[in-house]
Parts: C-alpha cells; sequence; structure tokens
C-alpha cells in the first residue's frame, strides 16, 4: 500500500499569499538552486496531530534564528501560519484519516537561498508521519556513541560553523546514521572531541535520575546537555522541561559526559516528530532499570502530549 502524496505549497509569491500547490510528483526547483548546490539553506520540521500542528510558535521563532545566523531573508511568521494551515488543511481534506490514533503529518518548513542573485525559495510539505517513529517511542532504541569531531568551545570561537542552526546541510548527520545502522544500531549521540556529550543526528539528548530526599520523598531530576557546547536548542526540549518543571521535576544542564549517560535511571532521544523514544542500550550496554525507564516514559510521554 502506497502513502499519500504530500501536499507542496510553494510560495513567496505576492500573486499566492496562502501558497501555490506544486506538484510533489514533478520537478520544483532549478539545478542552479544553491540550497541543491551547496546545501544553503534552513528548514523545520514538525508534527501535526490531529490537524494540529505542536509547538508551532517555538518552530517558527527558530526558523527565524536559523536564517539570521545565514544572513537569508525567509517570509514572516503570519505568512508561515497562513501556508501551513493550507498545506495540512488540503492533505486532510484529500486524505481523510483512517485512523484517528495515527493521525499524524509531518510538516516540513524549507527555505534554501535560491538562484544566485535572485529571491529565495520556500515552501511548505505536509506528508504523513512514518511508522517507524511511532515504533521507537514504544519499544526503545539502541544508540552508539560517536565522535564529532570537534570540541564543546568551538561555537563560540567560530560562529560561521552554524552549529546553533538548523541547516539544510545535513550530510554528516546522515552518514552518523547509516554507520550506526551497520553496526546494528538505531541511533547515535554525538560526543565532542573533548568527551562533552552533544546531542543525536536529528534529536536533544535527556537523561533522568530518581533519588529519594531525607525526608522520604521521591526526587526526580531531568537533565540535558548545555545550549553552549554547539548543538541546536530543541523545541521538543524546551516544552517537556516547562512541561515537567510544572509537575515538580527538578530541572538540569549539563556538561555531560558519557559516564553520566551510563549511570542515568533512563536516558531518551527526543524530536519533534518521533517525539520521546527511550535509550534502551548505549554501545550494547543496558542503561538505567527497564521498569523504572518505563514508568519514567509513560509519565514524561502524558506531559508531552498535553504540548501545543
Amino acid at each position: 500500500m502506497t502513502s499519500p502524496a504530500p501536499v507542496v505549497l510553494a510560495f513567496l509569491d505576492p500573486a499566492f499569499p496562502d501558497g501555490r500547490v506544486a506538484d510533489a510528483a514533478k520537478p520544483q526547483l532549478l539545478v542552479t538552486d544553491l540550497g541543491v548546490t551547496r546545501g544553503d539553506g534552513v528548514f523545520e520540521t514538525m508534527l501535526a496531530v490531529g490537524g494540529t500542528v505542536r509547538k508551532m510558535q517555538a518552530h517558527l521563532d527558530r526558523l527565524a534564528g536559523s536564517a539570521a545566523a545565514l544572513d537569508l531573508a525567509i517570509p514572516d511568521q503570519d505568512a508561515w501560519r497562513r501556508v501551513i494551515a493550507a498545506a495540512v488543511d488540503r492533505f486532510r481534506s484529500e486524505n481523510p484519516p483512517a485512523d484517528p490514533a495515527a493521525d499524524e503529518l509531518v510538516v516540513k518548513l524549507v527555505v534554501t537561498r535560491g538562484v544566485e542573485g535572485e529571491a529565495p525559495t520556500a515552501w511548505v510539505q505536509a506528508a504523513p508521519a512514518g511508522a517507524a517513529g511511532r515504533r521507537q517511542r514504544e519499544t526503545g532504541i539502541d544508540v552508539i556513541l560517536l565522535d564529532r569531531g570537534y570540541d564543546s568551545d568551538v561555537a563560540e570561537r567560530a560562529p560561521w560553523l552554524l552549529l546553533g542552526a538548523k541547516t539544510l546541510s545535513y550530510a554528516v548527520n546522515m552518514a552518523a546514521l547509516r554507520h550506526a545502522h551497520k553496526q546494528g544500531a538505531d541511533d547515535v549521540i554525538f560526543l565532542s572531541s573533548d568527551g562533552r556529550v552533544l546531542e543525536g543526528p536529528t534529536s536533544t539528548v535527556l537523561l533522568a535520575h530518581v533519588e529519594q530526599s531525607d525526608d522520604g520523598t521521591t526526587v526526580k531530576r531531568l537533565i540535558t546537555p548545555q545550549l553552549d557546547s554547539g548543538i541546536l536548542a530543541g523545541t521538543s526540549q524546551g516544552a517537556l522541561f516547562a512541561a515537567a518543571k510544572a509537575a515538580g521535576w527538578e530541572l538540569g544542564y549539563g556538561p555531560l559526559e558519557p559516564r553520566d549517560l551510563m549511570d542515568a535511571d533512563a536516558v531518551w532521544l527526543i524530536s519533534s516528530v518521533r517525539l520521546l523514544a527511550p535509550v534502551n542500550r548505549i554501545d550494547g550496554k543496558e542503561i538505567g532499570t527497564p521498569s523504572v525507564q518505563k514508568e519514567l516514559t509513560a509519565e514524561l510521554s502524558g506531559l508531552f502530549a498535553g504540548i501545543h
């Protein structure tokens, strides 16, 4: 059974303020577009559940920040909102969801620098979410640690590396995932050359500790690597931290080392489409206690489900 064709709405055309429908089965970009020839552009990927896009404002803000880092002109947020709504509505009208429990769409926003000397190219794409992400939420993943090849201070020394921006230059990230698959793993956690935990190729790292305080109460602490180590600020991590704090969790930011992952009660990779994926093993070693991980995953997933 083939998946429904994505809906693509191209814009940056005053004649089509709500986007122009483009045929996803036909070529749309010129071969001279700098997004193709140089990976010069930015993007965001969001999840729509039941027709509602989650964390839209956070994604639009991060897109604007990435574009600013590249000195790239992009449409304003009102334009994005109109075209996102049109893309989601059109996809759902053409493909009514058969299973409400699986009513998830991946909504991608892309801006390239376009053809040199001309305006940027921008579009929104709505497509069905894959089953793999939902499966990994439920079964968990095995990951390996890989050296990213630079130290944890390089982002401050060399801002032109664009380490905090979500750019189209994802070849290294995809190569890391292919390497992990060849090793029998599902995903990767990057380390800096000075041994700090960074992020996954398409995700943010979270870990948890559960302790008993002196008065007998349970203290749950959620920790993520510090942003100044050159990682992308995770919209999902930020939203989950806010929800966890409201629910009584303590929060913390790195620096983290591999031993912190190994000693944690639970570790997750979190992203906007896959959501919260528990890490079962790192480099072949089982992480945490399965029963504790399951309990914490259920609690955090419940908090995350309430985020819009």
